[in-house]
């Protein structure tokens, strides 16, 4: 994980403007090493090709891929603004992070940092603070509750199962191995009975033995019986806190409406997509699967470029990292796609439902084929 200390972090700065303010963090960066001196001209070459402006007050400067070879370290600067700067189209940002990154590292990098801030309450905190200790423990996730652990890793189907037992036992060691329960909630998962919610959906937890927060779900290759009750989905949470709510909330829709079948079907992301958000019935969602060819991923300027060719839609829209967690993002998000640390050679499902979906979802495949305005790989 990428570890940031307080001698990066500037507070109460103040610009005249956009590109003062880059010069600003470019200067940073090179005084620390992270760069050569004419790194700054990438980084205003950058803003003019696109805005680097993510959303909830902050902005990500960086250089462009012909001027990689200008950056010495892999390093950040964070500028805090309280005043604002105005970043065009009406964005205003408070915290500026300058990235120095060479090839794909700074997906990483910004991974962890997107995902800190998208909460809107961390945003505004970190534009109103007065410490640099708080805002690097705000940056770095510190002060956040633990994270949720449940993806795609943590669904399990088509297995070789004929006996409830069989799916307690996997369901709890996949928990104990993440360390998310202990041997105690091991011991009292599997000697308890699960709870059938009906519709041959399981549930199984414990009092006992919780560390963090996660969800994890076994899915047999073919439902059966036992003392006459059909098995054919478990779901295994561990709660430390309030986040399993969520996924239960999600099951419990499905359930009510008699739409458990959903999950019986679909593959493991859909799995999690349908436990994690709201999705659209299959008659009305439309599906394409493409793979990215730019040579550093989604990063911020092709990560704009694909967000706004989905603006141009009304479809709902929605695209997952099949290489990544799985989890689905809102595709009008530019925070939430580039989160997705989306690779070279990376496969990404994109849904949509509405009027223009298949247009949607047509456009979108010839962005990606065209290089997202890097060019065709």
């Amino acid at each position: 994980m990428f570890q940031l200390s307080q001698q990066d972090i500037h507070l109460g700065a103040a610009a005249s403007g956009k590109q003062e303010a880059i010069r600003q963090v470019a200067a940073a960066l090179t005084s620390a090493g992270c760069v050569s001196a004419a790194y700054v001209d990438g980084m205003l070459q950058r803003e003019l090709q696109t805005s680097t402006y993510l959303g909830n007050g902050i902005a990500i400067p960086h250089g462009t891929t012909d001027t990689r070879d200008l950056v010495l370290n892999t390093g950040v600067q964070v500028f805090q603004f309280p005043q604002g700067i105005e970043w065009g189209e009406g964005q205003t940002a408070y915290v500026v992070i300058g990235i120095a990154a060479r090839s794909d590292e700074h997906l990483a990098l910004l991974r962890q940092l997107t995902h800190v801030l998208s909460d809107d309450s961390v945003a505004e905190q970190l534009a109103k603070t007065t410490s640099a200790e708080e805002l690097r423990s705000l940056l770095m996730g510190e002060k956040l509750a633990a994270e949720f652990k449940f993806d795609a890793s943590l669904i399990s189907l088509d297995v070789a199962a004929d006996s409830l037992m069989t799916l307690q036992a996997l369901n709890a060691g996949r928990l104990q191995k993440i360390g998310a329960v202990n041997a105690q909630f091991v011991s009292d998962v599997i000697t308890r009975k699960p709870l059938n919610l009906g519709q041959g959906i399981w549930l199984s937890d414990s009092a006992e033995g919780n560390l963090t927060s996660a969800a994890t779900v076994s899915r047999p290759a073919s439902a059966f019986d036992e003392e006459g009750e059909k098995v054919a989905l478990l779901l295994t949470v561990a709660v430390a806190d309030q986040q399993p709510l969520t996924v239960l909330n999600y099951l419990s829709d499905l359930l009510v409406n008699q739409k458990a079948e959903r999950l019986l079907n679909a593959d493991a992301v859909g799995v999690l997509a349908l436990l994690s958000s709201e999705v659209a019935e299959e008659s009305a969602v439309l599906s394409a699967e493409y793979v990215v060819r730019n040579e550093h991923g989604l990063h911020a300027r092709p990560g704009t470029a694909l967000v706004n060719v989905i603006k141009q839609f009304s479809s709902e829209i929605t695209v997952t990292n099949l290489d990544g967690s799985g989890k689905p993002a809102n595709g009008r998000s530019l925070m939430k796609v580039v989160a997705l640390g989306v690779k070279k050679g990376h496969h990404l499902r994109f849904t949509a439902s509405g009027d223009d979906a298949e247009a949607a979802l047509k456009a979108i495949g010839e962005a990606i084929s065209e290089g997202l305005g890097e060019g065709a790989a």
